[in-house]
């Protein structure tokens, strides 16, 4: 499998994106900005890294193990590497958008956390975008209403301290014959699309001939010549893509 990727942070910044890759797989994070305290001293990108880097561990050591159990492992891990020393049970932990691929012989997996999107175009130019957009459709969005629907039925999940969420994640597979080109991205990116009025085949096809940081740079002049307020939420996120496609040498 061929990978191309780009991460940048929203500027004046740090990154709370993470992607890691392999011959066989990608994974591609979004950590959430924690508001006020957390009850962690680590911090968003100490999580998404290492997080990022379990998946990995498990993805290359667990062959054929369904991605949500790699996953749910993954966040147990975290948890045990600072639970003496972090309030895990703090409402406002650290956490993370997850999306994974693997590229495993004849198939394609994928899972989807939150709403980091995944778009899979096959041979025939067709698309197909996973994301869950829970926390689009929320009734509130204020901290405490935030906070209540984290990690609960009814609201949305997201990759914390809590190893079940995994099990909420969107899952599926896909015949690697019939797969063409596979996007993974944050949804610092993925507002080419849900704001600025760009195709998924636009992003996929500029991403292949001008590189991911092409895309980068295309939302931070839409965010630029975008009127303040136009939008809700940031102005600037970070931003994050990951191309794959299959690689004969």
């Amino acid at each position: 499998m061929e990978v191309t990727y780009a991460t940048a942070p929203a500027p004046g910044r740090g990154n709370e994106d993470f992607v890691v890759a392999g011959e066989r797989f990608v994974v591609v994070l979004d950590g959430a900005t924690p508001v006020g305290e957390s009850g962690c001293g680590h911090g968003v990108p100490w999580l998404v890294a290492r997080l990022g880097m379990q998946l990995a561990v498990g993805i290359v050591s667990g062959v054929g193990e369904p991605l949500a159990a790699i996953l749910a492992e993954a966040i147990e891990q975290v948890c045990g590497m600072h639970a003496d020393s972090c309030d895990l049970g703090h409402p406002d932990s650290p956490s993370s958008t997850v999306t994974m691929l693997r590229w495993e012989g004849g198939t394609v997996d994928y899972l989807v956390l939150c709403d980091s999107p995944l778009v899979i175009e096959g041979g025939d130019g067709s698309l197909r975008t996973y994301v869950d957009d829970a926390t689009a459709h929320l009734v509130s969005r204020t901290r405490d209403d935030v906070r209540k629907l984290r990690n609960r039925p009814g609201g949305f999940w997201v990759a914390s301290t809590d190893p079940a969420a995994a099990e909420h994640a969107l899952t599926g597979s896909v015949d690697a014959a019939e797969v063409r080109r596979v996007a993974l991205m944050t949804d610092g990116l993925s507002r080419l699309v849900e704001r600025y009025g760009w195709t998924w085949s636009r992003v996929l096809d500029v991403v292949e001939t001008e590189g991911p940081g092409a895309a980068v740079r295309a939302v931070r002049e839409a965010e630029v010549a975008t009127v303040p307020g136009t939008f809700p939420g940031k102005p600037h996120d970070d931003a994050t893509i990951a191309l794959c496609r299959a690689f004969t040498p």
